[in-house]
């Protein structure tokens, strides 16, 4: 069974797969690399928690830098949210996003907590 949460005729935010959660690309606001990071993250954090998941269970997450000069910023807010033993499959790669003033973003996908 697929469910979609938070959907518009574009994208939804949620997306469930029996006990498996896709998460829609998060983005955040702010004027350095380590604020949208954080940001996002808060965003990755609520639905994730709406979607009946955390971050304990993240299983992939793909992050997309405008600039791969901001790996190092980036990597410090990402290092201290990711809870100790549960880091997921990760890749980072340099994109040009949405609007230049997008400089991260995240895309997760995570387990059901059970």
């Amino acid at each position: 069974m697929i469910e979609r949460h938070k959907t518009t005729d574009r994208m939804s935010q949620i997306v469930r797969h029996n006990d498996t959660i896709y998460l829609a690309g998060q983005v955040g606001k702010g004027d350095t690399v380590a604020a949208q990071t954080a940001d996002c993250l808060d965003c990755v954090d609520a639905l994730l928690k709406e979607a009946g998941s955390s971050r304990e269970h993240i299983l992939q997450a793909v992050i997309w830098l405008a600039d791969m000069a901001d790996f190092a910023e980036m990597n410090a807010v990402w290092d201290a949210w990711v809870p100790k033993g549960h880091a997921p499959a990760r890749a980072t790669g340099e994109a040009k996003l949405a609007t230049p003033d997008f400089r991260v973003e995240v895309i997760v996908i995570a387990a059901v907590a059970n």
